[in-house]
């Protein structure tokens, strides 16, 4: 019997490239690769990129410098890149660094096993189109193994909005949507599998339109609700979203879709309309605003989550004065924020940037009143009884590790079996990360 090859895959980034890794690994199972917990394992080891944070591609050759050794020692061992560095560098990575053999962008991954057979047969493999076809139709449709509760699944990708200091339209390519079918019988695969909770997967998730096999388009609220009927399917999420698609059916989705969590992953980025404007969002802060008003009269305990960039070129103090303002009204439940860094190709990398002093004070003032919010949301938690999806076993012997609607981890003591299910807890503290709650 033939030894399996052992896959590496290392991820970076959002959610979305886990998904992604997820399905590579798939695609390669069918080459004899089984997948290893470490690079010093493996026989291919496979990076999956992300471009969105600062020197995300620096980052990656520096990975790639300290793989070089283990490259030495074992010159069988293949190296890949791949994702949206792969998508934007292409044949600059084998060129800055000869030990890798294969590059391939976030499209074309479904051509992963025709290019790893080159490269065992001792050539280089690079593909960065945009093809035609439809990934996901080539990828391995028999996904049987046994999951865990929770799974992510990509529904939509690419992006259209073309944002001033966003990569993804040039690395992902245009919006996308998925067929209405291949996402139900994905979905229904997963369930069949343990898992009880999906998160919809979209660089612009909630632009959502997919077309159903009358040719008739859904969008994202309609593709829920059908979601919602698989009997075995607890809980549904999506992210990431953008304030200009919130259509009114998703708003009324969150009211009337108990399946729908309470939690909302909306980016604003700025709460300047001049910043805003110069980013390309097409929307003023009172549009979010409003926005997040109407969401939460569909949804009053709805926590809201948001991305924020501070420092973006040309911002005054007036600008960040006016995003603290914002970050008030809304009251984040969790939020993310980030120090402006160019991307190269974006509208907004030939501008001049703001002195890193100043970007670097502000960034901490926003981030002390986001962890303010967060930890007064967590704390608002104590006292009630919450409903937990177990995932997974604690550190402490005999405790259990889930998730709350609204995202929260939490810790209980709760019996094994409990691991895929959901059981009322009630919360009885509060800590920097989690909560720890008791069965009901």
């Amino acid at each position: 019997m033939t030894e399996p090859k052992k896959l590496f895959v290392k991820t970076y980034g959002c959610q979305m490239n886990v998904y992604d890794s997820e399905r590579m690994a798939e695609a390669l199972s069918g080459q004899g690769y089984e997948q290893v917990g470490s690079a010093e394992e493996a026989d291919m080891i496979l990076l999956n990129t992300c471009h969105i944070r600062e020197k995300a591609s620096e980052k990656i050759y520096s990975e790639l410098g300290r793989l070089k050794p283990l490259r030495d020692d074992n010159p069988n061992v293949k190296i890949g890149v791949a994702g949206c560095v792969a998508q934007a560098e292409g044949e600059e990575i084998m060129r800055r660094q000869p030990i890798v053999d294969l590059v391939v962008g976030p499209q074309t991954y479904h051509r992963l096993p025709a290019m790893m057979r080159a490269v065992e047969a001792g050539e280089k493999a690079l593909d960065t189109d945009f093809p035609e076809e439809d990934k996901f139709l080539h990828l391995p449709k028999d996904r049987r193994a046994k999951r865990g509760p929770c799974a992510f699944l990509t529904v939509q990708e690419g992006c259209d909005k073309f944002c001033a200091f966003c990569v993804v339209p040039y690395t992902r390519g245009a919006e996308v949507s998925r067929p209405v079918a291949r996402i139900l019988g994905e979905a229904r695969d997963l369930v069949e599998r343990g898992v009880r909770e999906i998160t919809l997967l979209g660089q612009n998730v909630n632009a959502y339109h997919g077309q159903d096999e009358d040719g008739r388009e859904w969008g994202l609220a309609r593709l829920i609700r059908e979601l919602a009927k698989i009997e075995d399917l607890a809980r549904i999420r999506f992210t990431t979203s953008h304030p200009n698609d919130m259509e009114d059916d998703l708003i009324a989705a969150f009211g009337d879709c108990d399946k729908l969590m309470p939690y909302l992953h909306l980016p604003v980025q700025s709460g300047s309309d001049r910043i805003l404007k110069a980013m390309n969002r097409k929307h003023t802060a009172q549009d979010y605003l409003d926005l997040i008003a109407r969401i939460r009269d569909a949804r009053p305990d709805l926590l809201l989550s948001g991305d924020f960039i501070v420092g973006f070129p040309g911002e005054t103090d007036e600008d960040f004065a006016q995003t603290m303002d914002l970050v008030r009204k809304v009251n984040y439940g969790q939020a993310y924020s980030f120090k402006y860094s160019a991307r190269p190709g974006t509208p907004a990398a030939e501008r001049a940037d703001v002195a890193p002093e100043i970007a670097d004070s502000r960034l901490q003032e926003l981030q002390a009143l986001l962890t303010e919010q967060q930890r007064a949301a967590q704390d608002g938690m104590v006292g009630r009884e919450l409903p937990v999806l177990f995932e997974k076993h604690g550190r402490q012997e005999g405790q259990l590790i889930g998730k709350s609607g609204y995202l929260h981890s939490v810790h209980a003591v709760a019996p094994a079996e409990l691991i895929g299910q959901v059981a009322m807890v009630r919360i009885i503290k509060s800590a920097t990360n989690s909560l720890t709650g008791a069965l009901v």
